[in-house]
């Protein structure tokens, strides 16, 4: 009996002390939002959107990203760079892979569009889904090369593709590839290459970048996919900076 007061009388105790505490300091303060990126050079740190992307993301959002030149969407998981994207147990994971899934980057890379394309960026979805996390779909960031005055639409099969999966799959997709081809259709290969990244590896190898970005280039498309997320997961519209997405009521 004097156990099962004493019992009762430290939990009351705790009780109130906890609500003090609460009282003094405020209610704790929310669980961050984790957001991860994966995806090739277009999105990754030193030449793509993804760290100017982290930030327009207020304080309470962990933004990661993670990120591979020259990975596709076969290598990316075939080296256990998934893996490890996935063990980060995000809220989101943002997926963007084409680039480097083209003909002509060897067997360790290469993948058609509508077969093993597709198939792996579904697996992504899967897997994402079975971490706990919500998949978001962003088809490839357009090359800026031009031909006669024509911007040179290369990426649009697996942008497609991209597109039929997360529409089967349910999950929201931010169509970069249409928001960036629209907006280089507006400019001249002069103007398109004030995004080009000078420093790049590619830029000195192979002449111009026009794959690549310069923080210039990369605040105007991490913009686009800042917006666009916004708008597809209004919850995350408070903590998106300058978004003009309507907000959660």
């Amino acid at each position: 009996m004097k156990k099962a007061l004493f019992a009762l009388l430290v939990s009351v105790l705790c009780g109130a002390a906890s609500a003090q505490q609460t009282a003094q300091n405020g209610p704790p303060a929310p669980a961050k939002i984790k957001i991860v990126l994966v995806g090739d050079s277009t999105v990754a740190i030193g030449g793509g959107w993804g760290a100017a992307f982290c930030t327009l993301l207020t304080p309470n959002v962990e933004c990661l990203d993670l990120a591979k030149n020259g990975r596709s969407s076969k290598s990316f998981y075939d080296e256990k760079l998934w893996k490890n994207a996935v063990a980060q147990h995000a809220n989101y994971i943002l997926i963007q892979f084409g680039h480097n899934d083209m003909p002509g980057k060897g067997p360790e890379r290469e993948t058609d569009p509508e077969t093993t394309y597709a198939a792996n960026m579904r697996r992504y979805i899967h897997e994402a889904r079975a971490a706990g996390a919500q998949p978001v779909i962003v088809t490839s960031l357009s090359r800026r090369n031009y031909k006669d005055g024509k911007l040179v639409e290369d990426l649009t099969a697996y942008a497609s593709a991209a597109k039929r999966v997360a529409g089967e799959e349910h999950v929201p997709v931010i169509d970069l590839n249409a928001e960036s081809v629209k907006l280089l259709k507006t400019m001249t290969q002069e103007q398109a290459d004030t995004f080009d990244a000078a420093t790049h590896p590619d830029a000195t190898s192979k002449g111009p970048d026009r794959t690549h970005l310069n923080p210039t280039g990369a605040t105007v498309f991490a913009r686009m996919v800042a917006d666009n997320l916004a708008k597809l997961c209004v919850e995350l519209g408070p903590d998106i900076k300058g978004s003009s997405a309507p907000k959660v009521p």
